[in-house]
């Protein structure tokens, strides 16, 4: 083995550590035909800290209080593996995940000395003994969920993703947190009162009543449930306590001389992108090796020095612990403090007025909550958020017309919920008789009833958790930009898998609660096919005015032949109908009479649905 030493003494950034003596050992790794520079620091300065100090005195009437971090160095977890990524296939939830995944990593790597190996779904079936639907669905939602849009697997159109496959690395990290448990509502202080409103509890273990869409509008609160700040909370702690084991699947090993050995190169480094960023803009910020001192400002031409995976251990561990102590001051800020309109969550109301129904994150989702008894209304000019939650909506008619990543529906009920294009994935909780019409690559419905689900969507309807009486559909709708966002996230108007829906269990075992013995291996129940004599367009209003030639002027989803015959059965009637009026032979006052009783009835018809709201809010847009 050749060495080569070589002391430096180098700056770096204030938010790194001081100053660093380090010398660099060069070694050979034959095995991985790629060099390795295992870096060692041998002393530390306080030269540093005491520079910053001399140069940041201030008055004596200078707060002792610690200073808001700069935004753009604050690590965050990323939501979308946690919110997206978790799947209830028990075979994917490991006694030792650390072991098995290392187990699992050697024999991917065994199979190619290559340092970018990927991994198709014959692969992740034979390895983890799931069949091979379970492993392309591993495939699709570790798709949906990359942090990089310019690896291949989050590229490729649909029919490709098999053979382009996954990078091991990602995949090794997407099935480490499949041992996540998400963070539980808290108890209701007067559950008691609004216990009788879910019309039925799970036949199984009764959460369900505990997060009914009606319990919440009739308590009229979410304070007891997890904001976005107490789920961020939940997975920083999360990371925390399991960073070692993730850079422990991450790491190189120079040597075989153990754990000291284990080294992380800047590529390996990146792919903690899947689960950590730092700054508001995430992924289209700075590149995630940028914001450690030990990888910044590396020279382009030359590959960064590897470095310890115990160095970089400590530096994320720091980083999460300063930003766990501000969110947690944040969070206490909140709960004891009164209300802010500012706030993320905003309060659930039954006001049709709608300007203050809708927050925004620069870092996460648009948030349109509490829609009750109203319509409304967001086009792309609007948000500023490429995700999009709909919390807690009743009898209501959401129209959401813009080009999305992902979207989540969660505990609406009554209601219409029109989503634009989305382009990663959707994700429906918690819903009771709701109508969600969306396009989209990807669709999970968990825990809802008597829901219909009008779907253009390229992969399977994927169904988890207690479901009943769930109905799927063809696409049913368009706008005049649909085909323009739709190109713009990535969604194929040939490829529509609306009637394949995929059924895992009924229990999540994510969700961090107790179920009866047994329960883990009941499937889900799935969703029927809506009968096609029972099918009928949604027609949006045109609020965009004149339409251009590239305008969408039709479903841009071919519908199924017998939807298609029972749509145009429809129209003749109507058609016959129509033509029997006209030539009716009667005197002009008759049909005077005959036209003012079809108003009437329609009118009535307009009331009694409650669409005549719609009328009312949509003229007001």
């Amino acid at each position: 083995m050749n060495t080569i030493i070589i002391g430096l003494l180098s700056p770096t950034p204030t938010h790194s550590l001081p100053y660093l003596s380090l010398s660099l050992s060069f070694s050979l790794n034959k095995t991985h035909k790629y060099s390795y520079l295992q870096l060692h620091i041998s002393s530390l300065s306080l030269l540093k800290r005491e520079v910053s100090m001399s140069e940041s005195i201030e008055p004596s009437t200078s707060s002792s209080r610690d200073p808001a971090p700069d935004p753009n160095s604050v690590i965050h977890p990323r939501r979308e593996p946690f919110e997206h990524g978790l799947l209830p296939i028990p075979k994917l939830i490991f006694a030792d995940p650390t072991q098995t995944l290392a187990s699992l990593r050697r024999k991917i790597l065994s199979s190619s000395p290559e340092s970018a190996v990927r991994v198709d779904s014959a692969t992740i079936s034979e390895s983890l003994q799931i069949s091979i639907d379970h492993a392309r669905l591993v495939l699709d939602t570790l798709a949906s969920v990359l942090h990089s849009e310019s690896d291949p697997l989050a590229r490729a159109k649909p029919d490709e993703i098999d053979s382009v496959g996954a990078d091991f690395r990602d995949l090794m990290l997407f099935l480490y947190i499949q041992s996540y448990k998400r963070l539980l509502p808290r108890t209701h202080k007067d559950s008691a009162s609004v216990a009788d409103v879910w019309p039925s509890t799970s036949a199984f273990d009764g959460y369900l009543s505990a997060l009914s869409p009606l319990q919440l509008v009739r308590s009229n609160s979410r304070r007891f449930m997890p904001s976005q700040a107490d789920e961020e909370v939940h997975q920083l702690s999360y990371l925390q306590k399991h960073l070692a084991n993730i850079l422990s699947l991450l790491a190189d090993s120079v040597d075989d001389g153990g754990e000291e050995s284990l080294v992380l190169t800047t590529e390996g480094f990146e792919h903690l992108g899947f689960l950590i960023q730092f700054g508001d803009k995430g992924s289209e910020g700075i590149p995630l090796s940028q914001a450690p001192p030990f990888f910044a400002n590396s020279d382009p031409d030359m590959p960064a020095v590897p470095v310890p995976a115990a160095q970089v251990h400590d530096w994320i561990l720091e980083n999460i612990t300063v930003a766990l102590e501000h969110l947690t001051e944040r969070v206490t800020t909140k709960e004891n403090g009164p209300p802010s309109a500012s706030d993320q969550d905003v309060a659930m109301t039954d006001a049709c007025t709608t300007s203050v129904k809708a927050s925004i994150s620069t870092r996460g989702p648009s948030f349109i909550e509490g829609i009750s008894k109203s319509s409304y209304v967001k086009h792309a000019s609007d948000l500023k958020a490429s995700s999009v939650k709909v919390l807690h909506c009743n009898d209501s008619v959401i129209y959401i017309l813009a080009p999305l990543r992902y979207a989540t529906v969660y505990g609406c009920s009554d209601a219409t919920i029109v989503l634009g294009a989305v382009g990663k994935a959707v994700r429906v909780e918690h819903c009771e008789r709701v109508h969600v019409i969306t396009a989209a690559k990807r669709v999970c419905i968990a825990n809802c009833r008597e829901c219909v689900f009008f779907l253009g969507v390229n992969q399977r309807p994927l169904i988890v958790g207690d479901n009943h009486k769930l109905q799927v559909a063809p696409y049913n709708t368009f706008y005049s930009q649909l085909e323009e966002h739709m190109v713009e996230v990535g969604i194929e108007a040939t490829i529509n898998r609306w009637d394949e829906p995929l059924a895992l269990g009924v229990v999540d075992p994510h969700d961090s609660l107790s179920h009866p013995a047994g329960v883990s291996d009941v499937q889900a129940e799935s969703a029927t096919r809506l009968d096609a004599d029972q099918f009928t367009n949604f027609l949006i209003p045109n609020w965009f005015g004149s339409e251009t030639p590239e305008s969408t002027k039709d479903n841009p989803f071919p519908l199924p032949e017998a939807y298609m015959t029972s749509q145009q059965r429809n129209q003749k009637n109507l058609g016959e109908i129509k033509q029997i009026l006209r030539e009716a032979p009667l005197e002009e006052n008759r049909k005077r009479e005959l036209s003012s009783a079809l108003h009437v009835y329609f009118r009535d018809w307009l009331y009694a649905s409650g669409n005549i709201r719609q009328l009312y809010c949509l003229q007001g847009e």
